[in-house]
């Protein structure tokens, strides 16, 4: 229950969602020098969270987690806390999602990540309960633990945050001017093979998204290289989702994702752009292959996209 009586800088902003969190015990701060200032004048790690107003992990963390004065002491005292919403701040939003996929493999929102004063993140996770259930760490015990690796050895942690952007620089190729080189592709396209999970289709583990944006670039990649492997995979993630729960087979449509790694247990909350960009990789796959099953799941995506 939100308490009134607790407010924070927040409460000044026009965002919905950071107003969601202007009563949190929490003593969040929006994306800005003031507490970027603070970070450094105090050398205190950044807790950053980033989020929208609709999203329902996001709701389930803020009255968990977020509303909980004994994560706020934590949180206050060890942490400089930001909040950022990311259907305001895309720009934050896409930079850091970047980071949090090549550090973990997958991502998603809330997202919630701890930098150095200078912004440079060396951990990222999701959702976390207040405590910690089973294989999932609580929130209260990752910050009490990266709170003591800090003051033992702030150091080391800002140094090893200087390797993962280096890698992340590398890997996307930040820098990189001009046309894209064959290398570069080559080299997406084997590591999605590596993320390819050959049972189920898809890439990576649960909670397992749609990544249609990595389908599509596989049917490119495959069409214009002759490489049936990149192929076959596009085309047993696409079959697979399409039979999976993650569809909804009674008013059409796709989920935002699979809880379980078979595409089976869906989170039941369907956006525009998933499916916009799922029915682009649909209509590539039915280009491709002259197969009328992705014909098929394309209506019913417009379907459901001009009904609701």
């Amino acid at each position: 229950m939100v308490n009134i009586n607790t407010t924070n800088k927040l409460i000044y902003q026009k965002s919905p969602y950071l107003l969601q969190h202007a009563h949190n015990p929490i003593d969040w701060y929006p994306w800005g020098s003031e507490a970027f200032n603070k970070a450094k004048e105090e050398n205190k790690p950044i807790f950053l969270s980033i989020g929208y107003s609709t999203c329902r992990w996001c709701h389930n963390m803020n009255r968990e987690s977020f509303q909980d004065r004994e994560v706020a002491e934590i949180l206050n005292r060890y942490y400089v806390p930001i909040k950022v919403d990311r259907e305001e701040r895309p720009d934050i939003d896409k930079v850091y999602m970047i980071f949090a996929e090549a550090m973990t493999g997958s991502a998603g929102w809330p997202l919630n990540l701890l930098l150095t004063p200078e912004k440079k993140p060396f951990f990222a996770g999701t959702y976390f309960p207040k405590r910690t259930r089973g294989r999932m760490t609580g929130l209260i015990d990752l910050l009490s633990k990266v709170n003591k690796l800090w003051e033992k050895d702030s150091k080391n942690i800002i140094k090893e945050s200087e390797y993962i952007l280096h890698e992340v620089e590398n890997r996307y190729n930040f820098h990189t001017k001009g046309d894209i080189s064959i290398e570069i592709l080559e080299k997406t396209k084997e590591e999605l093979i590596d993320m390819f999970d050959e049972v189920n289709g898809g890439f990576g583990h649960r909670p397992k998204f749609p990544l249609p944006q990595h389908t599509l670039f596989l049917l490119e990649y495959g069409e214009q290289n002759n490489d049936e492997r990149s192929l076959d995979i596009a085309k047993t993630t696409l079959k697979n989702m399409y039979k999976g729960g993650i569809f909804d087979h009674v008013g059409f449509g796709f989920y935002r994702y699979s809880v379980d790694e078979k595409w089976l247990v869906p989170h039941f909350e369907k956006m525009l752009y998933d499916n916009a960009l799922l029915a682009i990789t649909y209509i590539k796959a039915y280009e491709i292959t002259n197969e009328s099953f992705y014909k098929e799941v394309v209506e019913k995506i417009f379907d459901f996209l001009f009904r609701d």
